[in-house]
């Protein structure tokens, strides 16, 4: 058995999310990339996978000779290209994850230029409200919002986005202008659920913070819902700054209580603790940390 080439097969099969699946992206026989498998996990003596109604399931073994596959596979393809005077050539696919309207506004334009600058690389940009574990879900690069826990992940601070209490001209003439955070307790207001770091209705008072809320007026999941609700003057929300940059400016939405606002949340680009990184990681790192930190400057 041909340890390298069975490693492979397992990495794209995982990835691909079923046997099927792995066996058209190496253009292969499905009964070869089953056969592999099924000689890797007998060399292991240990179940890698598990198929489900869903597809693959990865068992705890799995992933964690999934990910030493993956990075032995890298040190090897990188070896190969040095030796063959080649290193300067990255290639290969980069998974990388954002929330939806940051990543949108922020992180996809420099992605794209990235991709020009580095033809051979493939990416796969997960854009979505809520955090994915960078180890179950094979997530070489992800941006997150807020504090972060403490982990074995390596993070780097790219800026900081505001929390943003709003509401729409119509809504502040019908109902009044808060002028404290004490008056929301009159007002109605727009619950939102779905997206790990939502602000807080939070705010500062001499140094200390407190949260009053609003009545609930209208829960939805979405930010993009909450946002049109707010818009049709329905209550006041709470968002980050650049979720509703462009309603700001155009004075469809008109920020509240600006001195009582609490301290911004710090914005990090993070990723897992190998090392030394592969060079494509390495090399998308230092593209985006720089460009993001110009994007978010003050």
């Amino acid at each position: 058995m041909d340890r390298f080439e069975a490693m492979s097969v397992l990495v794209a099969v995982v990835e691909a999310g079923s046997l099927s699946a792995g066996a058209r992206r190496l253009h292969a026989p499905l009964a070869t990339v089953s056969r592999k498998v099924a000689d890797l996990e007998k060399h292991l003596g240990v179940r890698l996978v598990r198929r489900t109604r869903r597809g693959l399931a990865v068992t705890e073994e799995g992933r964690a000779f999934v990910a030493a596959s993956r990075r032995i596979l890298e040190e090897l393809e990188a070896a190969e290209r040095q030796a063959s005077g080649e290193y300067g050539a990255l290639r290969g696919g980069l998974h990388v994850t954002a929330p939806i309207a940051f990543g949108e506004c922020h992180l996809l334009p420099i992605a794209l230029d990235f991709l020009k600058e580095q033809p051979e690389i493939n990416l796969r940009l997960t854009l979505v409200d809520r955090q994915l574990s960078l180890a179950d879900e094979h997530v070489d690069v992800a941006l997150r919002i807020g504090h972060l826990a403490d982990s074995a992940l390596i993070a780097t601070r790219v800026g900081a986005v505001r929390r943003v209490i709003c509401a729409s001209p119509d809504y502040l003439a019908r109902r009044g202008v808060p002028r404290q955070p004490d008056d929301l307790a009159q007002h109605d207001g727009i619950s939102f659920q779905g997206f790990a770091t939502a602000p807080e209705w939070r705010y500062r008072r001499d140094g200390a913070a407190f949260s009053v809320e609003p009545r609930s007026k209208l829960a939805v999941n979405t930010t993009e819902a909450a946002i049109q609700a707010a818009l049709a003057g329905i209550g006041i929300i709470r968002v980050l700054s650049y979720q509703i940059s462009d309603q700001l400016r155009s004075g469809a939405l008109q920020e509240l209580l600006t001195d009582f606002a609490p301290e911004p949340l710090p914005v990090n680009v993070i990723h897992g603790p190998a090392e030394p990184l592969p060079p494509k990681v390495r090399c998308f790192l230092d593209w985006i940390v720089p460009r993001l930190r110009a994007r978010m400057a003050p």
